[in-house]
Parts: structure tokens; C-alpha cells; sequence
């Protein structure tokens, strides 16, 4: 505390004018400080407006899915067509094969149909999850079976030969899948 009273001694001392420069200079920060920060509030207020309208465009981007009709008339673009058709045949041969790399397989190739669904739906994402998560219990009605479809084909993806998996187990997650497409009449 000494050091302090002898170094303020000593400036006023021999440094007149630098209290009273100080005391200036501190006016004229705090006359400026009030319009910058009111300058930087309005800054504040503009671009978090322009962000909740980029905000906005995102979310019509990103979490836009086609409409489908509530009537019985199905939207010819979710009809399936002959190249679904050939792939869901392959899917049924596959779980009703005794070899169990086909039934491995046929979950695989089940979920690559789901995954053209999603997409002809319009559900954007980078993977069928993604696609999934945007999905709403109204507009999908089976969407739990569609996800614990998609769940177990991940567990067989990741795991490999390593996930015990049987013929009965591959038959009900194929019917998950039928469930699904057969709501959108897909297949």
C-alpha cells in the first residue's frame, strides 16, 4: 500500500496534468460507452431476428417430407413399381432359405427398400435414421416397426456373424418391414 500512495505522490508531482487527462479520458470512454452499448443491443436484436428467419428456411429445407393423402387413393410416386417388386421377392427368398447368411442378407436388402421408401416419401437425411427421425406417428403409422426393423439390421450390420440370430428372428423383423411397406403400398 506504500508503494502505491509513493507512486501517486510521485506522478502528481511530476505529472501534473495526468490526473486530470485521466479523469477526461474516463468521461469521455463512459459519454461513449452508453450509445456503443445501446449501438450493440440493436446489433443483438437484428441478428437474432436473422437468424430465426435462416432458422426457418432450414427447417422448411431440411424437415420437408411429401404430403400423402388421408383418402384411400394411394400417391402413384409411392407406389413400388416392378424393380421394388423384384427386390422384395429377393428379400422372401432369402429368409425362406436355410442358409443363414441369406437371412442376414435379407434384412440388409429390406432395409435398402425402407430406405427407398423414406426417400420417395421425402424424408430428407443423410441415412435411413435420419430419415426416420423426421418421420411423425401421423403421417406414418407404422413407424415404431419401421425403426425396430431398422435397429435390428444395425445390430447385424455392426455385430456381423457375432449377433445370434435365426430364421424366426429374421422372419419377424422381414414382417416389420412388410408392415411398413404395405402401409404406403409399396410392395
Amino acid at each position: 500500500m506504500e508503494y502505491i500512495d509513493t507512486g501517486i505522490i510521485f506522478i502528481a508531482n511530476n505529472f501534473p496534468t495526468f490526473f486530470a487527462f485521466l479523469k477526461a479520458s474516463i468521461s469521455i470512454f463512459m459519454g461513449l460507452s452508453i450509445p456503443f452499448s445501446f449501438a450493440l443491443f440493436i446489433l443483438i436484436i437484428i441478428f437474432t431476428e436473422k437468424l430465426k428467419s435462416i432458422r426457418k428456411m432450414e427447417d422448411e429445407i431440411y424437415n420437408k417430407k411429401a404430403e400423402t393423402t388421408k383418402t384411400n387413393t394411394v400417391p402413384e410416386k409411392t407406389k413400388g413399381g416392378p424393380e421394388i417388386a423384384r427386390k422384395w421377392d429377393m428379400v422372401v427368398q432369402h429368409v425362406e432359405s436355410e442358409n443363414p447368411s441369406n437371412w442376414r442378407q435379407a434384412i440388409i436388402e429390406a432395409d435398402i427398400i425402407l430406405g427407398d421408401l423414406l426417400t420417395k416419401l421425402g424424408y430428407k437425411g443423410d441415412g435411413i435414421g435420419e430419415q426416420l427421425k423426421r418421420a411423425t406417428k401421423a403421417d406414418f403409422r407404422s413407424l415404431d416397426e419401421a425403426w425396430d426393423a431398422h435397429k435390428v439390421r444395425n445390430e447385424l450390420a455392426h455385430a456381423g456373424s457375432d449377433y445370434p440370430f435365426s430364421q424366426y428372428d429374421a422372419r419377424r423383423v422381414v414382417s416389420l418391414y412388410r408392415k411398413v411397406f404395405e402401409e404406403f403400398f409399396f410392395i
